[in-house]
């Protein structure tokens, strides 16, 4: 089912059927030198467990098309307490994204900037965000610069918050608010 559509992307809800999407993606070392780490290769059984599992939380997975060809994931949820803890949040309603382009023929095309765009829209009007919030490692320049233009602002670096390739990383919360 489509959740949104802004130009030439749409958004809709990840389906059974694009598991074989997502292995081919989360196989490809240029994708996962950035998303999950060339040493966590994903292959269908891995896919399913990961993406589909049946006591799912809050997560809304969902695949990205590009004029009408998958081209991407993005997930969207709200942050749980601890989250917004750890964040310096409060009472406000804050989304969190995470979303990666898995043909990389559509990188550097503009297209990340219209993905992240087109959902900080969407949480803030159709979800009624405070704000939406991601977390790139400190080393992924072409991430930070999209979310940047997207009027995303570095909020503070987290110190080894995520596990890539064996080894912790720093990552910056960036944020976009009303």
């Amino acid at each position: 089912m489509k959740l949104y559509e802004s130009g030439l992307i749409k958004v809709r809800d990840l389906e059974e059927r694009d598991n074989i999407l997502l292995a081919k993606w989360l196989s490809d070392p240029a994708v996962l030198e950035y998303y999950e780490g060339r040493d966590n290769s994903f292959d269908l059984d891995k896919v399913n467990r990961v993406f589909y599992p049946v006591n799912d939380q809050e997560e809304v997975k969902c695949i990205v098309e590009y004029s009408n060809r998958a081209i991407g994931y993005i997930q969207f949820y709200p942050l749980d307490s601890e989250t917004k803890k750890l964040y310096g949040y409060s009472t406000e309603l804050v989304y969190g994204t995470d979303q990666f382009i898995g043909d990389v023929a559509y990188w550097n095309k503009g297209i990340g900037k219209m993905l992240v765009s087109s959902m900080i829209h969407y949480l803030m009007e159709a979800n009624q965000a405070d704000r939406v919030v991601m977390d790139p490692q400190t080393r992924n320049i072409r991430a930070i610069k999209c979310y940047e233009k997207c009027g995303m602002k570095k909020v503070k670096i987290l110190p080894k918050q995520e596990l890539h390739e064996g080894e912790y990383q720093d990552c910056w919360l960036m944020e976009y608010c009303k």
